[in-house]
């Protein structure tokens, strides 16, 4: 699976006019669906005047499973969301919504001109958009003394993993995100390096953007 890193505030653009109607897509990484509803409201408050604003999202994947939406605004029944929510799956993208705002033109397109206008809006907009591959991840909580800190930053970054959320108390209390192909790695060495003093304790799987090189 793949997503795009371009933000809901700095979504990816691009525009086509089809027989005087001005079709805009707008294409942006999302983490759930609610957050796709979201960036929508927000198309359509920079488009007022706008006919129509159809959409389609995808969003999921870490634990197998995706969810969808979708919505033709006012088209014609399949027309709109659906074509563009195509676009989303032939080209295995998730944790991204697709908006595409149409101005209408005063010419009616029909059917299957509705569906190659919001089709290639959407793939537009895809195509300017910054492509990463999703890579699943396990994430831990970890409770360490301070004068391990360093030592397990250094096995954490041997594995190609990270640290998040970090509280400085009594005691350094963090989460590791590590590729899950080296989570059975990471607590090897963990337990290694600390002689089982250190526990990274398991918590859920989540989908990382990895940016494509180009």
């Amino acid at each position: 699976m793949q997503t795009i890193l371009n933000t809901p505030q700095a979504p990816a653009h691009d525009a086509l006019v089809e027989k005087k109607s001005e079709f805009i897509g707008d294409a942006a990484h999302v983490a759930t669906l609610d957050e796709a509803l979201a960036f929508v409201e927000t198309i359509r408050e920079r488009h007022p005047k706008a006919r129509h604003v159809a959409y389609a999202a995808v969003c999921g994947g870490a634990d197998g499973r995706l969810s969808e939406r979708m919505s033709d605004d006012g088209e014609p029944s399949g027309t709109a969301g659906k074509p563009i929510l195509d676009v989303l799956k032939q080209s295995g993208t998730t944790d991204c919504v697709v908006a595409v705002t149409r101005y209408f033109g005063g010419i009616l397109l029909g059917s299957g001109g509705l569906v190659r206008a919001y089709s290639s809006a959407a793939s537009l907009a895809m195509k300017a958009a910054q492509v990463a591959r999703i890579m699943v991840a396990r994430r831990y909580r970890v409770r360490l003394e301070y004068p391990q800190l360093a030592r397990f930053q250094q096995v954490l970054a041997q594995v190609g993993g990270r640290q998040t959320d970090e509280t400085y108390e009594a005691n350094v209390v963090l989460t590791a995100v590590v590729p899950l192909d080296a989570a059975v790695r990471f607590e090897e060495r963990v337990r290694e390096t600390f002689n089982a003093a250190v526990t990274p304790d398991p918590m859920d799987l989540i989908s990382v953007p990895v940016p494509v090189a180009e």
